[in-house]
């Protein structure tokens, strides 16, 4: 029984996996290219705020439903449907030539990901109910390897002066064989096919258990931190090609190289921690390494040159690996049986969150870049002050 079992289950690991770096890799290409989407559609500040805003917006109040339906519903057929508009998304993207067009196309690709990427991720985290840490800290490696080489192939791009467009081109037509493959694998997680009661009532069960979780102090917690901790995640990489770019006066290229040295090390801290948590509880080294991303923030925007810049961007890149995957994996133990149910509760949470790099926009263009950036010290703030400590540490872990 094990031998046919097990295949399946990797052929099934590698397919959610390799969805994730998808995602991500589109995501690496995307950050490192806002300086050359500015310049080519002739963007303010504030329409970069907006355009990392408002899609987040929508798919916070989206995809708490496709969680939900997660749970209660055909899993398989949101992800793959979620992926047949995930790559419609990215081709709408490559021959967007406006504001208002480019905005549509993020504004569709982001709930698309949510089905496609985010229940693929519930799917794995069924796979094994006991290393939600594990699995998320895999998932994350996955993801750090496409924002990698997501970044590195726009540099190069930028470099040959073939500009930004061919790299989504390219990820949409690896979109439709992520799909193609998908298709042939189990993808209704732990529950979805075995519901018997009419889709309404379980419709309605499930939207009901998702309203009741945010009355658990606990799920409140991690959701708290995981808003949070994304300002010192994506909320810098949103804005670190800028900063490069605006603040130290690098090119476009070297700006690229920048969010790359970010990106890369971070990925060499995601291979460390797979190992690592296997040794250290997963908090205990989340608590170490947010006392190093408060020190180091600051200095990364104190210190002139870039040279020193790339060295600290580089430390800090290393100190916030495993963030995400720990939390999200504290999420998923919090909410044992409801993996697309806990998607949903982030998604609704994030209604807040997804407000904040529009505020950063808004500080920027009142303050200038260099200082509105100081605002993101409040995500390694609140992790260090509400993480929990003592005999609740240990009960989380």
């Amino acid at each position: 029984m094990m031998r046919r079992t097990t295949p399946r289950l990797t052929g099934l690991m590698l397919t959610l996996l390799v969805i994730e770096f998808i995602d991500e890799f589109i995501y690496g290409a995307r950050e490192a290219a806002w300086p050359l989407i500015r310049d080519d559609l002739s963007l303010s500040y504030i329409q970069v705020g907006v355009l990392l805003s408002a899609p987040n917006l929508v798919a916070n109040v989206v995809e708490p439903f496709f969680g939900i339906l997660g749970d209660v519903w055909r899993r398989r057929a949101l992800i793959l449907g979620g992926g047949v508009v995930f790559a419609a998304a990215l081709a709408l993207t490559a021959v967007s030539n406006s504001f208002s067009l480019i905005l549509a196309a993020f504004i569709l690709f982001h709930p698309a990901s949510g089905a496609f990427v985010s229940l693929s991720q519930a799917t794995l985290m069924d796979a094994n109910p006991d290393r939600h840490e594990h699995n998320m800290a895999r998932w994350t490696l996955a993801g750090s390897i496409g924002v990698v080489t997501g970044a590195l192939a726009l540099g190069a791009g930028a470099a040959a002066g073939i500009g930004w467009r061919w790299v989504f081109v390219a990820t949409a037509a690896a979109t439709v064989v992520a799909v193609v493959a998908a298709a042939r694998m189990p993808l209704d997680g732990a529950s979805g096919p075995r519901r018997t009661e009419p889709f309404m009532a379980a419709f309605r069960r499930g939207l009901t258990d998702a309203l009741r979780t945010f009355k658990r102090l606990p799920v409140l917690r991690w959701l708290i931190l995981l808003e949070f901790s994304d300002l010192m995640l994506d909320g810098l990489h949103g804005y670190l090609a800028l900063y490069f770019v605006d603040v130290v006066g690098a090119g476009e290229a070297k700006a690229a190289l920048g969010v790359a040295v970010w990106t890369g090390v971070g990925l060499v801290g995601d291979v460390l921690l797979i190992p690592l948590l296997e040794r250290v509880r997963g908090l205990t080294y989340l608590r170490f390494s947010v006392v190093a991303e408060l020190v180091l923030f600051p200095t990364f925007l104190l210190v002139p040159g870039l040279g020193p810049k790339l060295v600290i961007v580089a430390l800090l890149g290393f100190a916030n690996a495993g963030w995400y995957s720990i939390l999200q994996g504290q999420l998923y133990s919090a909410m044992p049986g409801q993996s697309g149910t806990a998607l949903a509760v982030k998604n609704i949470s994030g209604l807040a969150g997804s407000l904040m790099p529009l505020g950063i926009g808004a500080a920027a263009r009142a303050w200038g870049l260099g200082t509105a950036l100081w605002l993101m010290l409040a995500g390694p703030i609140v992790l260090l002050v509400g993480m929990p400590r003592g005999s609740e540490e240990t009960a989380a872990s």
